[in-house]
């Protein structure tokens, strides 16, 4: 667990779930109370309890742990943090919201797809109903001294996803809406799992650009600057991909084909691409998953691939 102060009042955490660095961050935001965005799986919720410790922040002025989706490594140890914060609400997308009472279903769902990567998430424990903030686009989290974020419902990457504009800053926690950041790369690679849709993900992207934002704060993984160019650049990224894609379902090739062309002409992924690959989590779902769910948007929506 590793904590780097971004702003006086922003805290980045690396989580290190599976005592992996610089894969998932949680970030915590010091106001009058304090609001913590995203959570991380099941498995890092005691690095992120030692980093409100190290920070000095009492358990009981977190008022609101906001995720950007309910997806494991994102909101999966919401139900296991909310037991040690007495005060604090769990904020979601309303379509999210269910599976955070009733995870059953989006456990056996993400061992699916996932496999032997649940093992090193967890388990994710409910969330009393009592205690969820089933957001809407718009809404606003004040946790005082000018410290507010602002809910943008940023669908595509699921249907269940939302942003976080941090007012004060002028930053964005864009959850998986702008994809995955290797800062060691200073490189963008897609998270486009099933069933991912590319229309509703340009226009999520579209929304970010216009709030003119001076920061991103990624889930996986940090702060990148030069963000309205970033998410700019990362439309056409997406852009790229589905076209590649649809030209593979036309052709009849198979996934390992699709990534192969995506290789040839996708430079992130290119200067990404040995990372990846020995990344234990990443080299299955951005080389795997997000490549497939990339072939089934182009499969069943071709007509809007560009």
């Amino acid at each position: 667990m590793h904590v780097t102060e971004l702003t006086e009042h922003i805290y980045l955490i690396d989580v290190e779930t599976g005592a992996l660095k610089n894969f998932i961050a949680s970030y915590i935001l010091k106001g009058k109370q304090v609001a913590i965005v995203e959570t991380g799986p099941t498995s890092s919720v005691p690095n992120l309890l030692s980093a409100l410790e190290q920070l000095d922040v009492k358990f009981e002025d977190v008022v609101y742990v906001a995720i950007s989706h309910i997806h494991l490594d994102h909101g999966g140890g919401a139900g296991t943090l909310i037991k040690n914060l007495p005060n604090a609400k769990v904020v979601v997308h309303q379509r999210g919201a269910p599976h955070l009472v009733n995870p059953e279903k989006l456990w056996q769902q993400s061992k699916e797809v996932l496999r032997s990567i649940t093992e090193l998430y967890g388990e994710p424990e409910p969330v009393p109903a009592e205690r969820i903030v089933a957001a809407t686009d718009g809404m606003i989290l004040d946790v005082g001294n000018g410290v507010r974020l602002k809910v943008i419902e940023t669908l595509g990457h699921a249907s269940h996803h939302q942003s976080y504009y941090e007012t004060l800053s002028g930053g964005i926690f864009p959850g998986d809406a702008a994809g995955i950041y290797m800062k060691e790369f200073d490189a963008v690679v897609p998270t486009t799992p099933a069933p991912f849709r590319l229309d509703s993900t340009l226009a999520s992207l579209d929304k970010l650009v216009g709030l003119k934002p001076k920061a991103l704060y990624y889930s996986h993984f940090g702060e990148a600057s030069n963000p309205v160019e970033r998410l700019e650049a990362y439309a056409e990224q997406l852009k790229l991909w589905a076209r590649i894609a649809r030209e593979g379902v036309e052709r009849k090739q198979d996934l390992e084909a699709v990534r192969e062309r995506i290789l040839e002409n996708d430079e992130n992924i290119r200067r990404t691409v040995k990372a990846l690959r020995a990344h234990p989590v990443l080299g299955e779902t951005v080389l795997v998953n997000s490549v497939q769910g990339v072939i089934e948007y182009a499969e069943k929506h071709a007509s809007l691939v560009e």
